[in-house]
């Protein structure tokens, strides 16, 4: 265990971005979100949560596949390269690092997305306990344990020092690169610190929300509920929800016509949207409530069937914070269970 100087951090992050690229939570224009770090950022490590999660760090909201080039009659395809600087994503908290387990579970398995597995290679994390979490905040119910985050590396702010643990191969090697600005550390802060975080837990409003009743062995009786005719009609099809959710791993792919050849890239997408999965045929999703029902039945059924019992939400309550008629996943939950969700 070591520790840094609060006033030292900028100093840190100086070292660490003369090696690689860094990433963490900066302030601009009153919003807080995780970008690239300069000498005159606003760098925010005291908000709990960013307006957007850090996903797009590994799976950006854009980025190039590929493009065609035309020189003449002559076309060539020159791929995009991959991911090859490697780089530190500081500050995540224990709700996001989930999410990014998840992103795993979906482009990691076969075929590999080779985009996405370049980022997750060159990338190191450093983990931030949450000090003190919001009554937005649900983590607990997936089972994420927000005061002892797992990383590369795990990080407590507490008064004016920054705790520091290596835990993987990777921290160790960052740790290493920044030993000239850590000291030894005892653990007992630590401790008494997570403590404290727990504590706050078990007092936030949702933290006993039950998923009794949602798992993969639920899809028909779920799927048939009445109570999706009802809980659906206040949605505005805005996809604030999708954007803002560090699981939600929907993309398009689309060509861009650059005037000499055409550039084909993809970007983050929204089950929610009439145009989602558009084809020639038409669409298999018609109606809103189709779409209202496919994102909240994937988080909560289809993707744990198909990976192990793991929930595609992990708590964050950014959802619940943003969504403008207030249709987040607690309150599908709690319909459910107040409404009986069976067929019959």
């Amino acid at each position: 265990m070591y520790k840094i100087a609060k006033a030292n951090l900028p100093a840190l992050f100086r070292l660490i971005a003369e090696n690689q690229e860094l990433y963490l939570p900066v302030n601009t224009a009153d919003q807080v979100n995780f970008a690239a770090w300069t000498e005159d950022a606003q760098v925010d490590l005291d908000k709990l949560k960013t307006v957007k999660s850090p996903k797009d760090v590994f799976f950006p909201q854009s980025e190039n596949l590929y493009s065609c080039v035309k020189d003449g009659k002559k076309i060539s395809i020159e791929p995009e390269a991959l991911k090859e600087q490697n780089f530190v994503v500081f500050g995540m908290k224990a709700c996001d690092i989930r999410g990014v387990e998840v992103l795993d579970k979906v482009f990691l398995a076969e075929p590999v997305d080779s985009f996405y597995k370049a980022r997750r290679d060159h990338g190191t994390i450093v983990a931030m306990a949450c000090h003190e979490p919001e009554e937005s905040c649900f983590c607990k119910v997936f089972g994420i344990d927000c005061a002892d985050p797992a990383a590369d590396v795990a990080a407590w702010m507490i008064g004016d020092e920054l705790f520091w643990k290596p835990i993987t191969e990777k921290g160790e090697a960052l740790t290493k690169l920044a030993e000239s600005l850590l000291e030894n550390a005892d653990e007992a802060k630590v401790e008494a610190e997570k403590t404290a975080i727990r504590s706050i837990v078990e007092q936030l409003p949702y933290s006993d929300l039950s998923l009794e009743g949602w798992n993969g062995d639920v899809l028909m009786d779920k799927f048939n509920s009445p109570v999706w005719e009802e809980l659906y009609k206040p949605c505005l099809a805005c996809g604030t929800c999708t954007f803002v959710c560090p699981t939600c791993q929907c993309y398009d792919i689309k060509d861009y016509d650059t005037g000499h050849g055409i550039q084909r890239y993809r970007c983050w997408d929204s089950c929610m949207y009439s145009d989602f999965t558009m084809m020639a045929h038409g669409n298999n999703r018609t109606s809103q409530m189709q779409r209202f029902r496919q994102r909240f039945m994937h988080k909560l059924v289809y993707f744990p069937a198909n990976n192990g019992g793991m929930y595609s939400c992990v708590g964050c309550g950014r959802c619940v914070e943003k969504c403008p008629a207030s249709l987040n996943i607690v309150k599908v939950v709690k319909a459910f269970q107040k409404q009986g969700g069976s067929n019959s």
